[in-house]
């Protein structure tokens, strides 16, 4: 059986400033045609990380290939082939926005003017203003019309959606799953985790440069309790509780006839099975969001 190589592949890594160690052992895999959530708060390492696949930062140990290339060899030919957003975007602040992404084609080799116009229209960009009269929200719909725009294979997404209104973040969205649609592999990290739910096959959560968890999204959700919540009268209460006790769970957050409970996966359906036995109401399951599956795993790492 053949496996289709990652489009990024990271075993292992290190890298140090000085005594200070910013990686330190980390392992991501992006799979061709994802959407890939790379998550952690201000100082996990995912932006470190990003610019040793840009080639911008030597690794001290372990191993990383982006489209089957070494960046710290071949970094040229790499960047040829993908999109990079940074979250904070300096551009020359003499041009036009159309000078701009005439300077960023040329610096690729590669272009799409159809695509660019289109997507120009679409984020609402006027191209004729100077990037010095641009907002921060402006200069990164200029790196943003760039990147989806060129025809490249990989897309590295470092807080894209920076200084973006509401509606811009849903132009934004959009661009993710033309793209993914067209056949391109996009690594997004962000800190707006119902953006990233919105849009990733599978994510990454790292602390302090190291990997606390990795996988399918629809699979690290197993690992997270769902909410169940139902409205109960007295003798429903105690009919609930006794069965409760049988199951080992307890009503930790309700109070009277509100059952408000944490439920692991494997025991969802004998929990609504019990509170239908005895004709609970208002009855309500949620499975856990990615806020909830974060949190829950950065309290584990950081035990």
């Amino acid at each position: 059986m053949t496996t289709t190589p990652a489009v990024i592949d990271v075993r292992g890594l290190v890298k140090r400033f000085g005594r200070f160690t910013a990686v330190d052992g980390l392992n991501l895999t992006v799979a061709p045609g994802a959407v890939h959530g790379f998550l952690g708060p201000n100082g996990a390492g995912k932006t470190t990380t990003i610019r040793v696949l840009l080639g911008l930062y030597r690794a001290a140990a372990g191993s990383a290939r982006v489209l089957g290339m070494d960046p710290a060899r071949q970094s040229a030919a790499i960047n040829r082939r993908i999109s990079y957003v940074p979250g904070d975007v300096h551009l020359w602040p003499n041009l036009t926005g159309h000078q701009c992404l005439d300077a960023l084609a040329g610096l690729r080799g590669a272009r799409d003017e159809s695509a660019e116009r289109r997507l120009t229209e679409d984020f609402a960009l006027d191209v004729r203003k100077s990037v010095r009269a641009y907002s921060k929200g402006n200069r990164q719909k200029v790196i943003l019309v760039a990147a989806f725009a060129a025809p490249t294979d990989l897309l590295i997404l470092d807080e894209p959606t920076t200084g973006l209104d509401p509606l811009m973040e849903e132009v934004f969205r959009r661009c993710v799953r033309d793209a993914v649609a067209a056949g391109r592999t996009v690594l997004l990290s962000s800190h707006i985790l119902g953006e990233v739910e919105q849009l990733c096959d599978a994510v990454t959560i790292v602390k302090d440069g190291r990997l606390v968890e990795s996988g399918r999204l629809t699979d690290l959700r197993h690992l997270a309790a769902s909410r169940i919540t139902a409205q109960l009268t007295g003798p429903q209460s105690t009919t609930v509780t006794n069965g409760l006790r049988d199951l080992g769970l307890v009503n930790g957050d309700g109070a009277g006839t509100d059952l408000v409970l944490s439920v692991p996966r494997t025991q969802v359906l004998p929990v609504l099975a019990l509170l239908a036995r005895a004709d609970a109401g208002d009855i309500t399951c949620t499975p856990a969001s990615l806020e909830e599956l974060f949190l829950r795993h950065y309290r584990v790492a950081a035990r």
